[in-house]
């Protein structure tokens, strides 16, 4: 978009397309993102994608290593790593050897989880334990991850959740959240967006540019199917992109 005021600082990601059989299309789709400029590339940590037990999903720990080793400057992430599927000590290894095999560009993204992951834990034989339990653990997570130097994103959750974050000095981030709704929380600490794709250039554009004026310093979006359209829409709100140089195959 030309003219008018400067476009908002907002930093552009995308989710990887994680649930697939194959890890090739999503380190593909990272190369990509970070061809064209986009900010980062996130993963998610599923058992099986929401809703659709028995399909497959690639676990973002490994594949997150591969795509340090495959890009240059893309920060990459987790949206987010749930605590409860491993030890508290193994998740921070695992997010802790991501930082420093990229170079310091992870974004940690962790939570407590919720109702809609329940069934994955259960399933396999993992513990679910109570709500106050979880945030206990998620607040040892987070504090651990930003002493330790790493940007941490929670996932946002109910207000104690999102006070526990801003107490350790990690950005919330707000799933599907209304630019409203960021905000208000924007007003009370730093806030990371994550969401569905728009589906078009124009919508896409609009809601960058409406987030970033309601205080959000990223935008995450669902896969749409190429790393382009991501970046097509983030030049259409007038978000300067730097593309890096395309690495070896």
């Amino acid at each position: 978009m030309n003219g008018g005021p400067s476009p908002p600082a907002i930093k552009i990601g995308v989710m990887l397309p994680t649930f697939a059989a194959t890890s090739g299309p999503a380190i593909e789709a990272a190369r990509r993102a970070d061809t064209v400029g986009l900010h980062g590339v996130f993963a998610y940590n599923h058992i099986w994608p929401l809703g659709q037990p028995g399909k497959p999903a690639i676990w973002p720990f490994p594949l997150l290593g591969a795509v340090a080793a495959s890009t240059t400057h893309v920060a990459l992430g987790t949206l987010v790593a749930r605590v409860g599927i491993t030890p508290i000590d193994v998740l921070l290894g695992e997010l802790f050897s991501l930082d420093v095999l990229s170079g310091g560009r992870l974004v940690a993204g962790v939570g407590t989880g919720d109702a809609l992951s329940h069934d994955e834990h259960v399933a396999y034989g993992l513990p679910y334990a109570p709500t106050a339990d979880r945030r206990a653990h998620l607040g040892e997570v987070v504090a651990r991850l930003t002493e330790g130097g790493v940007a941490t994103w929670v996932g946002g959750g109910g207000p104690k959740t999102r006070d526990l974050a801003r107490s350790l000095g990690a950005t919330v981030n707000l799933w599907s959240a209304t630019p409203g709704e960021v905000a208000r929380e924007a007003a009370l600490g730093p806030v990371s967006w994550g969401g569905r794709w728009p589906g078009g250039l124009d919508p896409a554009a609009e809601l960058i540019n409406e987030l970033g004026e309601a205080g959000a310093t990223w935008a995450v979006f669902t896969w749409p199917g190429s790393a382009e359209q991501v970046a097509a829409a983030a030049q259409h709100a007038g978000i300067v992109l730097e593309p890096a140089p395309p690495t070896a195959a």
